[in-house]
């Protein structure tokens, strides 16, 4: 196991290149599962989820090839058992778009129940009512989410809530099945219309990405070629946050800052000044921080993959700022971490009441997930002395290299392993650390 060591107090400057999306990347590279030719992706996020992916479609048959760390050549045409075990799926929750790229390709698929997690954690109803619309029988038993069909048939399909993972695996499904497929009340999130186009890159035939209905007309079979993935909204935000905290000035290349309004919008409120050029963003902060409200929504709200970063940012601004969550019902656990390093914040089911401390103090923390994790990485930036991050395998799966960028900014931070991984790994090999 591995932890990030940081000494806080320091103003990042500089220069960032952000990396391919990691929401983007989980959802395209499943999707070469419907082409019969070989997939060359660019732009690829090197991170623990996409490894993950890569090694589950190996083991189902696929022949995988790294050009580079950034690009990945994908031929799934050899793949012939639909059927993903547990020992793989349970290892992340973006395994749930193997249900749509299989049963598009096979008319079947057996995928266990993304990353262990049951319908109260990661509810996947709106998936299953989609595939079902296209003709599809689903059967979910000891965990295995099971579907068939003798040919996938275009429908209507009116998602509940807005989800993006229900709207992925409707457009996986459904590019190849017969007729028309409608998604209305579709997510409307940049990787969204970044699958479609990698989609229709492929042959595919999908309308009105990017709106609330998409349209996807089947077609017969889908052809590989190559694609180049979208920046990463959230990482590049993330390091806006990180530059606003620390009182730094930043500019963050390879953006589209488009994706970026919300997010630029609310840190301008709080005093925060952003300069947008055609593919970068430059953030300064000289002054206080000051209070605002955030309310998380569904894109083009402000995402709720951004909402731990922002509270460390109003922990730190002057005065009383609420935070609602409107997208999941359990994104405060990350609260207590925040806490042990001075923060005053109340939950209170989804909202969030922060006073405003105006620093923080150094803490040993804990990553309870991946925004979570990232969050405590800037309290610590910000923070007085020396603090310790543990269970950084969460920050992993979603920031490429974060503690090499973060350096080259001016920041001082280590991986380091911890003594548990030394003594572990001596015994392994029957010697003593």
């Amino acid at each position: 196991m591995e932890k990030f060591v940081v000494n806080g107090n320091k103003k990042l400057c500089g220069e960032v290149e952000i990396s391919g999306a990691k929401n983007a990347a989980v959802a395209i590279i499943p999707a070469t599962i419907l082409a019969k030719g070989p997939c060359r992706i660019e732009n690829v996020p090197n991170i623990s989820d996409v490894a993950i992916f890569v090694e589950i479609l190996y083991k189902l048959g696929a022949q995988v090839r790294y050009i580079d760390k950034t690009t990945i050549e994908i031929d799934s045409s050899k793949i012939l058992y639909p059927v993903v075990p547990y020992e793989l799926a349970r290892k992340m929750r973006a395994s749930s778009y193997l249900i749509g790229a299989l049963l598009g390709r096979f008319s079947r698929a057996k995928v266990a129940m993304p990353g262990g997690c049951d319908f109260g954690v990661r509810p996947i109803d709106q998936h299953i009512k989609g595939f079902e619309a296209l003709s599809a029988s689903i059967s979910v038993e000891h965990g295995m989410v099971e579907a068939h069909a003798r040919r996938l048939i275009g429908d209507t399909i009116y998602l509940d809530v807005v989800s993006v993972g229900a709207t992925v695996n409707i457009m996986l499904a459904s590019t190849m099945a017969e007729g028309v497929t409608i998604i209305e009340n579709a997510a409307r999130e940049p990787h969204i219309v970044d699958l479609a186009n990698f989609l229709n890159t492929m042959g595919a035939d999908i309308r009105g990405a990017g709106t609330d209905v998409i349209k996807v007309h089947g077609v017969e079979s889908l052809h590989g070629g190559t694609y180049t993935i979208i920046p990463d909204q959230i990482e590049a935000g993330t390091f806006m946050a990180a530059a606003a905290a620390t009182g730094g000035d930043v500019f963050i290349k390879n953006i589209i800052p488009k994706h970026l309004e919300s997010i630029s919008a609310k840190l301008e409120e709080m005093g925060v000044e952003i300069e947008e050029f055609d593919d970068a963003v430059r953030v300064r902060r000289t002054g206080p921080l000051l209070r605002a409200n955030v309310k998380t929504m569904p894109h083009p709200g402000f995402p709720t993959d951004m909402q731990p970063q922002m509270a460390v940012l109003l922990s730190l601004a002057e005065g009383t700022s609420i935070i609602t969550e409107g997208v999941w019902d359990n994104r405060y656990r990350y609260v207590d971490e925040l806490k042990r390093m001075g923060a005053n914040v109340q939950v209170d089911g989804k909202i969030a009441v922060i006073e405003g401390v105006g620093s923080l103090t150094a803490a040993p923390v804990r990553a309870t997930d991946l925004r979570a994790g990232a969050a405590l990485m800037i309290a610590a930036l910000a923070a007085h002395g020396t603090t310790e991050i543990e269970d950084i395998e969460h920050i992993d799966r979603g920031y490429e290299d974060v503690d090499l960028k973060l350096r080259a900014l001016g920041a001082d931070i280590r991986r380091i392993h911890t003594q548990e991984s030394v003594l572990t790994k001596a015994m392994s090999n029957g010697t003593t650390a």
